[in-house]
């Protein structure tokens, strides 16, 4: 499985802050110790380098009088025979060079002292005697007479510092010491720098979250108050908007962040009052005026039914008239009764409650649909057993014949519509579907609102007054359910789930 970008960088200030505390304490203690290895180490060389100035060139000299297996002479002279290692430490090279070429080269291995050697009793030998190949005698020879010690690697002594003298005899003497211990010194300190190190990080670690936690403890007081805000119910409704945060010092960054959101607040509470108290005045006005339109409308559409069945003869154009009118009264008394009925459903009044048969609705919705808009073509898709449902049956028949109606009116001739109702795990889905030009994205946002039209020409063509699909919300809320939109050129859906 392969991680995803991002996985591992920090999300959280805290987090990231304790990440870039840490990061900076590594790159601190990293220069540091590269520092302090480096420095010890050109320490280390610089005291090799001033001994081999202080040894000189003795013990390579004392090659030049090395014995021979089979030459050694008497006890007496074996002292002399033997290469000098007084005062040279083990491990010490040296090696005698005649125009270019090694005669001798050796390594005090510190198997025998200088009082031995001095009173005559080691025998001469050549366990010190060391063979070079031809690379190692061309690095020997290119060495600087009398120059700066050079760090060199030579076939089997790897690590030396070496410097080349002047001899007596004209030839050139050549003396090194390993760097073993000047390794074995830095890799202890490196060592003793990486624990070190790795304890203060742990310690960093654990102190800065604590440290990070107790500064940020102010701005979690902020985080939480948004998010208590973030869940009450803004869209709609009263809203006793009386969360603050609890203000810290003024002049800190999180202190002036709270503060500036405690000014949003209320800011936001006033904009929410003001938008209930206009909404409360639009919804008493809507129930008023629906109350006070009802009579009169009833009155004049009475009159006009009763201008038409006048036995008498009438003129065509007052007949004419008087038909209109009384056209206009039905779709003014559809408003009102529209207008009432979500005066009510505002006003938390409860529907009645009881079976309803969803699938019944359907069948008869759709066949008034069919017979409404023939140019269409309506399909009805049914589960094989009837589908009953707790609620109102009026007004979700009500529902189901604005989606019905509101399809039938925005879409041409020839459009296929499709009433389609299932059971699903967590209760009821119908669906009204058409196969028309779509709705705008702009419109789609505002849909459910009241005195929203598809149709935007003074004209209106479709009759449409915009609260049919208002009606459909509110009636699906008052049910404890959603309806969606969901919608693109060739295919527009309507859902409700109760």
């Amino acid at each position: 499985m392969r991680a995803r970008p991002g996985r591992l960088v920090p999300r959280t200030l805290r987090a990231r802050l304790i990440a870039g505390v840490l990061a900076l304490l590594v790159l601190t203690c990293g220069g540091i110790g590269l520092a302090t290895t480096q420095a010890l180490r050109h320490f280390l060389i610089d005291r090799l380098d001033q001994q081999l100035v202080d040894t000189g060139g003795r013990y390579a000299a004392s090659l030049e009088h090395q014995a021979t297996p089979g030459t050694a002479g008497t006890p007496g002279t074996a002292g002399r025979e033997r290469s000098d290692t007084r005062a040279q430490a083990p491990g010490t090279f040296g090696a005698r060079l005649v125009h270019g070429v090694v005669t001798n080269a050796g390594v005090v291995d510190g198997d025998a002292d200088d009082s031995q050697v001095e009173a005559g009793e080691v025998p001469a030998d050549t366990d010190d005697l060391v063979r070079l190949d031809a690379a190692d005698q061309r690095a020997l020879a290119a060495l600087p007479v009398g120059g700066p010690a050079r760090s060199l690697d030579l076939s089997g002594l790897p690590g030396y510092r070496v410097r080349a003298f002047a001899g007596n005899d004209g030839d050139v003497l050549v003396t090194g010491l390993p760097l073993k211990s000047v390794s074995a010194t830095v890799h202890q300190l490196v060592t003793v720098e990486l624990v070190v190190f790795v304890v203060a990080l742990g310690l960093t670690g654990v102190a800065g979250a604590l440290w990070v936690g107790l500064a940020l403890r102010p701005l979690g007081r902020v985080v939480a108050a948004a998010e208590r805000v973030s869940g009450l119910p803004l869209a709609s409704g009263e809203v006793q908007l009386s969360v603050r945060v609890d203000e810290d010092d003024p002049r800190s960054e999180v202190g002036r962040v709270g503060a500036a959101l405690n000014r949003m607040l209320g800011h936001v509470g006033q904009a929410l009052a003001q938008r209930q108290t206009v909404e409360e005045r639009l919804r008493a006005f809507a129930a008023d005026a629906g109350h006070e339109l009802r009579t009169p409308v009833a009155t004049v559409r009475g009159h006009a039914e009763l201008a038409l069945r006048h036995p008498g003869p009438l003129p065509e154009e007052v007949r004419h008239s008087l038909t209109r009118i009384d056209a206009e009264t039905r779709r003014m008394g559809t408003i009102v009764e529209d207008l009432l009925l979500l005066a009510r459903l505002d006003a938390g009044r409860p529907l009645a409650v009881g079976e309803a048969d969803l699938t019944r609705i359907a069948l008869d919705c759709a066949s008034d649909a069919r017979a409404a808009g023939p140019g269409h073509r309506w399909r009805l898709e049914l589960p094989p057993e009837p589908v009953v449902v707790p609620g109102d049956e009026g007004r979700l028949r009500q529902v189901v014949a604005n989606l019905l109606a509101n399809a039938g009116a925005h879409t041409p001739e020839g459009t296929e519509v499709t009433l389609r109702l299932r059971r699903t795990e967590d209760g009821v889905e119908l669906s009204v579907s058409d196969t028309g030009p779509g709705i705008e994205p702009e419109l789609a946002e505002r849909v459910f609102e009241r005195f929203v039209r598809g149709d935007r020409s003074r004209a209106r063509a479709t009759g449409s007054t915009g609260l049919g699909l208002a009606i459909v919300r509110a009636v699906v809320s008052a049910h404890g359910g959603t309806v969606s939109l969901e919608s693109r050129p060739g295919r527009t859906t309507f859902t409700v789930r109760l």
